[in-house]
């Protein structure tokens, strides 16, 4: 059956009485070559468990449970589980499991259906409103060995912005420091059902084993970034003085430190941050 054609999508949801839900941020995909490109592109195979999240109508995760040995499936959707009953009956390497992803604890959902694994994996079209706190959860965690995810494009340049740049932000350092980003492809709007009024992306996140470069304290570091560019048009010493204090003392720490007084945050890289941070650190 043709679970990627308009018409078989809407007969299967119809036969369930689902309908989609622009609180959830639903759009099904109709295209067979974006999951098989996206499993190809990020090095899928039977070596890697895979963590889905977002299941939605079951198309992508027919394309992980071919190419990988085994997937486990998150959905919120309750009404979405009898759905994924019929579209992922052939298969018997698929565990669903509902709730939100959010919500789970992910180091005891690896340990139950992820253990032994060469390699953990996470695939997701991600809803747009959602992307930024899941993103964040799965790379804190530091439990998966890479990370594929379709989102809204704009979000992904962003998360592979090089400084001084428009779409380099505080998310991009955050991304950056836990993760190698990098765009495999895009993903017209055409390509979904309901189709949202904008181009998406996949991206494929490579975690990190260590951070770039060495910190003392990653909640001084981040707390640098988040007030470098909380204050983006001004001088960085602005945004650090709202948040650790003292204006003359963070001048003299900067200049010390080799940089200008009139820096910016957004022209700094991860090894400035740090260098800031691990200053005020001390």
């Amino acid at each position: 059956m043709d679970f990627f054609h308009p018409q078989e999508i809407r007969a299967v949801l119809e036969r369930h009485g689902f309908h989609f839900s622009k609180a959830l941020g639903q759009n099904f995909l109709t295209q067979s070559w974006v999951p098989e490109r996206m499993m190809t592109d990020s090095g899928v195979d039977k070596d890697c468990v895979v963590l889905e999240i977002g299941p939605g109508m079951g198309t992508l995760t027919q394309a992980i449970a071919r190419y990988a040995q085994s997937v486990v499936a998150v959905e919120l959707d309750h009404a979405l589980i009898p759905v994924l009953d019929e579209t992922l009956a052939e298969f018997n390497n698929i565990t669903v499991l509902e709730g939100d992803i959010l919500k789970k604890d992910l180091r005891k959902l690896c340990d139950e259906y992820m253990s032994g694994a060469a390699r953990k994996l996470v695939c997701a079209n991600l809803p747009y409103y959602i992307t930024t706190p899941i993103l964040s959860y799965l790379l804190e965690s530091r439990l998966f060995d890479g990370v594929c995810v379709m989102m809204q494009k704009e979000v992904a340049l962003r998360l592979c912005a090089k400084p001084a740049t428009s779409d380099y932000g505080a998310f991009t350092v955050f991304t950056q420091y836990y993760a190698e980003p990098q765009i495999l492809f895009s993903v017209p709007a055409s390509c979904f059902v309901p189709q949202p009024k904008v181009d998406s992306a996949i991206v494929y996140l490579k975690t990190r084993e260590a951070p770039p470069v060495p910190v003392k304290d990653e909640k001084v570091f981040f707390q640098v970034v988040r007030a470098s560019f909380a204050q983006r048009r001004k001088k960085l010493v602005n945004g650090l003085a709202s948040a650790f204090g003292d204006k003359e003392k963070l001048v003299k720490l900067l200049q010390d430190l080799g940089f200008s007084e009139n820096v910016r945050g957004e022209t700094l890289d991860i090894p400035d941050f740090a260098k800031i941070a691990n200053a005020l650190a001390e």
